[in-house]
């Protein structure tokens, strides 16, 4: 994605949101560090979030909006990025980016007020921040993590349009490997052909690697593919995304070799049958809480909760590695309430480590006024191999 992926008026847009909200929170100036963020903000697909980066935001309509990214990026942003001032660190020699930042911040008067900072997991070294906390004053910084991502979370039309996209590229995907047998073929195999019809097809490279595993393999949640052969009786799940702009659509469907056994009919029907009462419940305005609870209940009473070893869904957005993931969770003391233009995965588990068996299904929806629009046309039955 880049600024000609939208109009200036939803960067505008966007923009105005976030400043929104630092009035509403007394903030002068705002340290975005999520490539996420930065994306939504700006356009900016660059890969300065694997060293120090951020996009700091004054609260003036008038303030310029100043990326500070390594030097081998500076080009990218200023060709791609809808920033008023780039700022390289780094490159070909040695450089502290805090010194960096610190030069830019005094520059646009950001020391002495009350600063906002994006804390993300993956984006920020604990040694940075520590850094930033120390020159910009533990009395003056507020923890803004969420700021922007809460407002991301609900899709402008042209977003959801991008969305669409991004799940038929995912449905191509899985009719790529439910087309060939998989019997014989390694799952690094069956992986290879998936990656290869959705980058054939225009998919961008997901934020996240491809799920695939078989036979005692099908306990593991998020198991990456091996060098194991699939062999008649395997039970198994798989699980990919796909992108378009850096929009992200999963899906994930559980396949057997031959014919289930009765245990795997059932672990399948219990997650069908969770699966099913979530899409149900969501809607605009349904509490998250809701929508995981409807799955939980219906795992609890086979028996299984124990082995319920995730969460029943999330957020999902324009993403970068390692995750898809928005901040809303479909779990135990969610707090959010679901608004139409929301994507959110349905996948309540069941993993059973000692029986070496597991299975999940794995849709995407966008939230309406009305309920739950379904974005995958594959078939969620289970897949039974001949």
């Amino acid at each position: 994605m880049g600024r000609g992926d939208f109009p200036a008026a939803e960067f505008e847009r966007r923009l105005g949101l976030v400043r929104g909200q630092m009035g509403a929170r007394s903030l002068d100036s705002l340290v975005v560090i999520h490539p996420a963020s930065i994306h939504w903000l700006t356009g900016s697909e660059a890969k300065s979030y694997q060293e120090f980066q951020c996009l700091i935001v004054g609260a003036r309509e008038s303030s310029p909006l100043v990326a500070l990214v390594r030097a081998g990026e500076v080009h990218e942003l200023e060709t791609e990025a809808r920033v008023d001032e780039v700022v390289g660190w780094g490159g070909g020699i040695a450089e502290d980016p805090i010194a960096a930042f610190e030069a830019v911040a005094r520059r646009h008067g950001v020391l002495g007020g009350r600063v906002g900072l994006e804390v993300p997991g993956y984006y920020l070294h604990p040694h940075h921040y520590e850094a930033l906390r120390d020159l910009i004053g533990a009395d003056r910084l507020v923890d803004a993590t969420l700021l922007v991502a809460d407002l991301r979370m609900v899709k402008s039309p042209l977003e959801l349009a991008y969305v669409r996209e991004a799940a038929r590229l995912a449905d191509l995907g899985m009719q790529q490997f439910t087309a060939a047998s998989p019997l014989g073929r390694s799952e690094l195999e069956l992986a290879g052909d998936i990656y290869g019809a959705l980058l054939g097809a225009g998919s961008g490279i997901a934020a996240s690697p491809i799920n695939l595993v078989s036979g005692p393999r099908s306990a593991y949640s998020h198991g990456a593919p091996t060098e194991r052969r699939l062999a008649v009786g395997d039970f198994g799940s798989i699980e990919f995304g796909a992108t378009f702009k850096r929009y992200t659509s999963t899906i994930g469907r559980q396949f057997v070799l031959g014919r289930p056994t009765a245990r795997m009919r059932e672990l399948y029907d219990v997650v069908r049958a969770a699966s099913d009462a979530m899409l149900a419940v969501i809607g605009d305005g349904v509490a998250a809480i809701e929508v995981h609870e409807a799955a939980r209940q219906i795992i609890a009473a086979a028996g299984l909760d124990r082995y319920r070893v995730h969460l029943s869904g999330y957020g999902l957005g324009p993403s970068f590695p390692p995750s898809w993931a928005e901040p809303l969770h479909l779990l135990e003391g969610t707090s959010y309430t679901l608004r139409a233009g929301m994507v959110i995965t349905v996948e309540p588990p069941v993993f059973i480590g000692e029986e070496g068996l597991g299975a999940r299904i794995i849709d995407n929806v966008i939230v309406t006024d009305s309920g739950a629009d379904l974005l995958s046309t594959v078939t969620r039955d289970l897949f039974e191999v001949a």
